[in-house]
């Protein structure tokens, strides 16, 4: 009798746990179709989500949405402050991985409530501040030792200086930059546009020197591939039909990182490095922080705002200059 009790306890639990799962199936065809959020983002709100509902049913019962609570969502974030990431050294999620996933929480609950299910107030979830982010960039003299070390003259090296100088001249993030088709650039204009995070349209500029070098990788280009920037196979004729590919995000990254080495930079350089570069680049010499959030496609001022340390010394300069200069303290 009691096994019996025990069945449908579990059959009713996993009646109500596909309830909620339902749910977040309809959630991330609304992010994806409704808000126009990436695919990548729609699969980590995924991740995310189905982790806190797997941790609520398991720990808790949660067997509807209207039994979530603010007290399972505080031990929630306990458990999560105190999980591994899963990597060899097994070291805790960091502060701002913990909240994205809390921000997923919210975003669901938020939906749940669009849609009139009763389940927990989104508004009573506070999420925690990230902490300052460290941006890492390339002083001009590191950026010319970086896009000089490319310095080859068959394809592969004129392919990889012309993606250097482009991540430069633009601000591209990588998944930007792989995605570009030939057909995409106009070097006649020197501009170009690109669809960013979140499906958001902007226009891009290419410096003079970004052009000399696109259209010297291109000119040596006589495939048909229409991928702008692709990959060459060892041992094949690099001008042959089908025997190249689209270059990955990751083989940017490692040639980005062969180049610094080559250059002799010694901090870690990866492609976002030279995006934190062209805006640094921008800042100092002169640029508002808003045209510099328009060029680099940030939906929000205060994502652009982790350049302050540009931005914090030139107010300084400014105060020095200005400041208390008809005061005579004498």
């Amino acid at each position: 009798m009691l096994q019996y009790i025990h069945n449908v306890k579990m059959m009713m639990q996993k009646k109500t746990l596909s309830l909620l799962e339902n749910y977040l199936k309809e959630y991330k065809e609304y992010l994806e179709i409704e808000k126009n959020r990436s695919l990548l983002t729609v699969e980590n709100y995924d991740r995310y989500i189905t982790r806190f509902l797997r941790y609520a049913s398991k720990q808790h019962g949660v067997e509807n949405p209207e039994a979530i609570t603010s007290d399972i969502v505080r031990k929630y974030r306990l458990y999560l402050n105190r999980l591994a990431n899963g990597n060899a050294k097994q070291e805790k999620l960091s502060a701002s991985t913990q909240n994205y996933h809390v921000i997923a929480v919210r975003g669901f609950l938020k939906y749940l409530a669009k849609r009139d299910v009763k389940s927990l107030s989104a508004e009573k979830i506070d999420v925690g501040k990230n902490p300052t982010k460290q941006v890492d960039f390339l002083d001009p003299e590191e950026v010319e030792r970086l896009l000089s070390s490319a310095n080859g003259d068959d394809i592969a090296s004129l392919r990889d200086r012309a993606f250097l100088e482009l991540l430069f001249s633009t601000g591209l993030r990588v998944s930007e930059l792989v995605s570009l088709d030939r057909e995409h650039i106009n070097l006649e204009k020197q501009q170009f546009s690109i669809r960013g995070k979140g499906g958001k349209v902007r226009i891009v500029f290419i410096s003079e020197t970004a052009k000399i070098a696109l259209e010297r990788y291109i000119d040596r280009r006589t495939d048909i591939d229409p991928a702008l920037f692709i990959r060459f196979k060892v041992g094949t004729n690099p001008d042959a039909d089908n025997s190249s590919l689209r270059l990955t995000s990751r083989s940017v990254q490692r040639a980005v990182k062969k180049y610094a080495t080559r250059a002799g930079i010694v901090k870690e350089v990866h492609p976002h490095t030279l995006r934190h570069s062209f805006a640094t680049d921008l800042l100092q010499n002169g640029a508002d922080i808003r045209s510099v959030q328009a060029l680099l496609g940030h939906q929000n001022i205060t994502t652009t705002q982790i350049y302050t340390h540009v931005t914090d010394k030139g107010l300084r300069e400014i105060h020095q200059k200005f400041h208390g200069k008809k005061i005579d303290l004498n």
